[in-house]
C-alpha cells in the first residue's frame, strides 16, 4: 500500500509551506537537524527550512533540579551523574543562578564585638647566634 502525496506533504497535521517561496506543493521530507527536528526540502527553489524546530539544551526543569541538588549539597560532577548532563553544564547553571540573586547589604555598625583569645608559643632556636 502506497502513501499519497497529500500524506508525505502532512507532517504533524501542518501542511508544509516553504518560508522563502510559499509553494506547499512541491515539498520533501529531507531528515532532521541535531535537535531532532524535521527537515523539508523545497524543490521548487531548492531551500531546506524546519517548520518547527525544537530548542537547543536543556529544559528549565532540568535547570531547576540541578540547583536543588547544589543546594542539597551534591558536588557538580555528581548532579551531572544524576541528571545525564556534562559538569560544565551544572558550573554555568549554578554560576548564572548566583548572578541573579540581590546582592547582600553590609551590616549595621557594630557596637560590641567578642573575640576569643589565643595563646602562642614562639620557641627559641637550639643554637644560639654570636655577633
Amino acid at each position: 500500500m502506497g502513501v499519497s502525496k497529500s500524506d508525505r506533504l502532512m507532517y504533524k497535521g501542518i501542511m508544509s509551506q516553504c518560508p522563502h517561496c510559499r509553494d506547499t506543493e512541491n515539498q520533501i521530507m529531507s531528515g532532521r537537524n541535531r535537535t531532532g527536528s524535521q527537515r523539508f526540502e523545497c524543490k521548487l527553489c531548492q531551500r531546506t527550512y524546519t517548520p518547527e524546530p525544537n530548542s537547543l539544551g536543556y529544559t528549565d526543569d532540568v535547570r531547576k533540579q540541578a540547583l536543588r541538588l547544589y543546594i542539597e549539597g551534591n558536588s557538580f560532577r555528581r548532579i551531572a551523574r544524576l541528571l545525564s548532563v556534562n559538569h560544565q553544564s551544572v558550573i554555568n547553571w549554578i554560576n548564572a543562578f548566583h548572578k541573579q540573586l540581590p546582592k547582600k547589604k553590609a551590616s549595621a555598625k557594630v557596637d560590641v564585638a567578642e573575640l576569643d583569645e589565643m595563646f602562642t608559643f614562639v620557641g627559641n632556636k637550639k643554637k644560639r647566634h654570636t655577633f
